[in-house]
């Protein structure tokens, strides 16, 4: 396995406005919302905001603050399904 480390900084300001899919590290928990800012910290606001708990539609949670040390992941949601099916993300050892 190649690991390449790189700046987030510069890809989080390129998703500003789009459509993105935050994993938090707790549990199966996905946001799926309009990527609105990102600070210093890399806390995280998004809008029209939708949960989903192991990949099933909970709720739409409308303007959310995500604190940075709760996220495991980030995506560009474009091209992805939230619909339950196909495999999920795991990490490996």
């Amino acid at each position: 396995m190649n690991f390449t480390p790189i700046n987030p900084r510069p890809l989080l300001q390129s998703l500003i406005n789009d459509e993105v899919i935050i994993r938090l590290k707790w549990g199966q928990t996905e946001y799926k919302g309009r990527l609105i800012s990102v600070d210093s910290y890399m806390n995280i606001q998004l809008s029209n905001t939708e949960e989903y708990i192991d990949r099933k539609h909970t709720g739409t949670l409308g303007q959310v603050l995500i604190r940075c040390n709760n996220v495991l992941w980030i995506s560009a949601a474009k091209g992805v399904e939230m619909n339950g099916e196909g495999p999920d993300t795991k990490m490996e050892d």
